[in-house]
């Protein structure tokens, strides 16, 4: 049952959303400095080597100490970033609410969540997976991030695109065939699109194999654990205040 209220009720949702962005954040923070650190410790350990090979070891010292980047830098980095993720998706709740279907807000938060994973994180993923340091050509670097930018766009949009065919759908397909209907046509839609965008190889064939997997997997997986704590979270909030609002009514 949907809350009522107008920028009321958004306002609270928003609230609620970058609580829950919050709590993702710090899930996502120890996930990052476990399991993703260590590859990026060994990207480090080659750019080194590499520097150490030309200019025998001379080198500036960074602004910014190791240890500063891998604890309070990628806490700061990671709760901002998850603050933020919470907060967009709670304004994307807000404006679809009702429209899943007969769903419960917790459903319906999960739902939402598992669907920006899907279209914001790993369909990007697959096409432009993530890099440690020393394991791309700085040359090459802004066209990579574009093109990044660009699939993550296009996913995006046909993902909202997907998600109206599938509504238009439902009333003669039923909820489930057109549900599988909007879900083709997003991954036909995006395979092609992924296709047609060029392919960027850069990393060098001598750079450690299990760094790249490593790091590649770590990356995948603090963003799942994120998106994963956001909908679990977000829903639980959500479904609470739902819950309030209604037993406020049943009081009056």
């Amino acid at each position: 049952m949907p809350l009522s209220g107008g920028g009321t009720v958004v306002r609270s949702l928003l609230v609620r959303g970058m609580l829950a962005g919050l709590a993702a954040g710090l899930a996502a923070f120890v996930f990052a400095y476990v399991f993703g650190e260590p590859a990026v410790n060994g990207g480090i350990a080659f750019e080194e080597q590499l520097a150490a090979a030309h200019d025998h070891g001379e080198g500036g010292e960074a602004l910014v100490s190791r240890g500063i980047q891998s604890t309070i830098g990628l806490f700061t980095g990671v709760l901002v970033y998850a603050v933020a993720v919470g907060g967009i998706l709670a304004l994307v709740y807000a404006a679809t609410r009702g429209r899943l279907g007969p769903v419960r807000p917790r459903a319906a938060a999960l739902v939402l969540a598992a669907m920006g994973f899907v279209a914001v994180i790993l369909v990007p993923f697959l096409k432009y997976p993530g890099n440690p340091p020393a394991s791309s050509d700085d040359g090459s670097i802004g066209q990579r991030t574009g093109l990044y930018l660009v699939m993550v766009l296009f996913s995006v949009l046909v993902a909202v695109l997907a998600t109206a065919l599938g509504r238009a759908l439902a009333a003669r397909l039923g909820t489930w065939n057109a549900t599988l209907a909007a879900v083709g046509a997003y991954l036909l839609v995006v395979l092609i699109g992924g296709a047609l965008l060029p392919v960027v190889d850069e990393t060098p064939a001598d750079f450690p194999a299990t760094v790249l997997y490593d790091f590649r997997i770590a990356s995948l997986g603090l963003h799942f654990v994120l998106w994963a704590a956001l909908g679990l979270v977000f829903g639980a909030l959500v479904e609470r205040g739902v819950r309030r609002e209604q037993q406020a009514l049943a009081a009056r």
